[in-house]
């Protein structure tokens, strides 16, 4: 939690028009199309690069979890600058993290612990996430690789000192058809395409390369030959397990601003606050925050103590939190009215992050390609489930093994989180009523998914198998949120009334038609939600000062 504070007290108050990296500075250099230099300056300072490098390898990295907090608070000021300046190059760095020779590794920590730029070209426009049709490239030769084709919609190509690059060693269709290279200026020069004009994270240098018989050595190739599907996708892993927790913070800011303008605006003689779709709103928006948060720490813990199921767990978290932080903010929206429009003034932020949220739900995988993950899991995840995931896995202070790249495989192991729903208890009735639904609600799912035929486990299954990823997903948010509060101990995550509503909401989406929860619930997320905004902290699952 320290690197969090501390980057926390750097940023300083957003409100402060004199301070270089507050709204005001962050909106105006959006409107240029801009990163923030002084935003740049200041991760420089704050060594941001080494968040990304395994401690072994001298840098910070020893826990996913808390590489997530730590980049949540850039993520909480500028969507752009946090994916442009860093997030990027950790996508790159952990293929070479995973199966990269000794010289790779320590060649990209450098880089990184440097303040260095890394960026990773894995998709074609042609081909969207089919990327095993990729057409891009590296041809064996004595002396190494040659490099044809062009990679577009690249984070940083242009300002990069390494590149990461998936790309076609074998013109035979198949999974061992394409390999990983980790090349740079160095070695070839490339040319480099337009800037792309984007809706949002319109400070992120988006372009392409465009190589044209660059010879790259032997030793610029990650792993073994036709290693790079399997790479990928192990990789992805660890992506989609961190990125989803990095944009709570987004949209923790886009409830701070309207809370504040819900508190200060009046209509039909009373505070927006006071009206009671308004205040609705605001206590959803808290309370699918909190649900959001709890999957994105079972996601980026499991990797450390599940990785024989984080295929499952990294697939859900990247599915679930972006759709449901993105329907939040739309959400959330409603109450400003047409000032979210208004790229200018106090709420100006607000419109930013509403532009800029969307790409998050995209980076490597789509929402459909994360449903397309889970769907062959999902018959082996019904006849093996296993036992219920730790205590750990839910519990931000454990500690944690080092991340075990070579253990993550592609396919799960068992359902770990799930299994949390089927053996619940609770003290409180609402709760254990609820819980009892939503397990009803997973055995559903389990004997739909050993029904699957088999051309319905595949990528290509039908809208039926897609629906029964989605539910699956939702109730491994539940899930999340249970074993959060199981193993809160004291305080508001002990609490009955924030998992009440949390189990609520997941219940209503899956169309389970629960009871209403006690009116003390409403009562004690409000009261909550309005003490965490009068003391400046964070509405996600730590309750921490954002002035540091």
């Amino acid at each position: 939690m320290k690197r969090a504070l501390e980057l926390a007290r750097l940023f300083g108050d957003p409100d402060d028009p004199a301070n270089p990296v507050g709204r005001a500075a962050l909106l105006a250099a959006d409107e240029r199309g801009e990163l923030s230099a002084p935003g740049e300056e200041l991760l420089d300072g704050f060594g941001f690069g080494a968040e990304f490098v395994p401690q072994e390898l001298g840098g910070r990295l020893t826990g996913l979890d808390e590489l997530v907090r730590v980049a949540r608070e850039v993520f909480r000021h500028d969507v752009g600058l946090g994916l442009g300046y860093g997030v990027t190059s950790f996508m790159a760095a952990v293929n070479v993290w995973t199966a990269g020779s000794a010289e790779q590794r320590g060649q990209l920590a450098g880089l990184l612990l440097d303040g260095r730029k890394v960026s990773v070209a894995y998709h074609e426009l042609a081909h969207g996430n089919d990327f095993l049709r990729n057409e891009f490239s590296a041809q064996r030769t004595p002396g190494g690789y040659t490099l044809d084709g062009v990679k577009q919609v690249i984070n940083n190509a242009d300002r990069a000192a390494a590149w990461v690059l998936f790309a076609r060693t074998d013109p035979a269709p198949g999974a061992r058809s394409h390999s990983v290279l980790l090349t740079g200026p160095e070695d070839c020069t490339p040319a480099f395409l337009p800037r792309y004009r984007t809706s949002g994270v319109r400070g992120c240098r988006i372009t392409g390369l465009d190589f044209r018989d660059c010879e790259v050595p032997a030793g610029a190739r990650v792993g073994t030959e036709g290693q790079g599907a399997e790479l990928a996708l192990r990789s992805f892993q660890i992506t989609r397990s961190a990125l989803p927790g990095m944009a709570v913070g987004t949209v923790d800011t886009c409830l701070r601003t309207v809370l504040r303008f819900a508190l200060g605006r009046r209509l039909y003689r009373r505070r927006v606050l006071d009206l009671p779709h308004a205040a609705t709103v605001l206590t959803d928006a808290f309370t699918d925050l909190l649900l959001c948060d709890g999957l994105a720490l079972a996601a980026s813990r499991a990797v450390h103590l599940l990785p024989g199921q984080a295929v499952v767990t990294s697939a859900a978290v990247k599915y679930l939190v972006p759709r449901l932080l993105t329907r939040t903010a739309n959400d959330l929206s409603v109450i400003l009215g047409a000032r979210f429009y208004v790229r200018e003034g106090d709420h100006a932020i607000f419109g930013k992050h509403l532009r800029d949220l969307p790409v998050l739900s995209l980076g490597h995988a789509g929402p459909t390609a994360c449903l397309a993950t889970l769907i062959p899991q999902l018959p082996r995840l019904a006849r093996n489930p296993g036992p219920p995931a730790p205590d750990a896995l839910f519990m931000p202070d454990a500690p944690l093994p080092v991340l075990p790249y070579e253990s993550l495989g592609l396919t799960a192991d068992g359902d770990a989180l799930g299994a949390v729903l089927t053996e619940a208890t609770h003290p409180d009735p609402y709760v254990r009523a609820v819980l009892g639904q939503l397990a009803a609600e997973l055995a559903a799912v389990r004997q739909a998914a050993r029904k699957l035929p088999p051309p319905e486990r595949t990528p290509l299954a039908g809208p039926a198998a897609f629906r029964l990823a989605d539910r699956h997903a939702q109730l491994l948010g539940a899930a999340a949120a249970l074993g959060v509060a199981r193993s809160a101990r004291d305080g508001f995550l002990a609490e009955p009334e924030w998992l009440a509503a949390t189990l609520h909401r997941t219940a209503v989406r899956l169309g389970l038609r629960p009871a209403p929860p006690p009116p003390r619930t409403t009562e004690r997320l409000h009261a909550e939600l309005l003490r965490r905004h009068t003391e400046n902290r964070s509405f996600d699952l730590y309750d921490l000062p954002l002035d540091g």
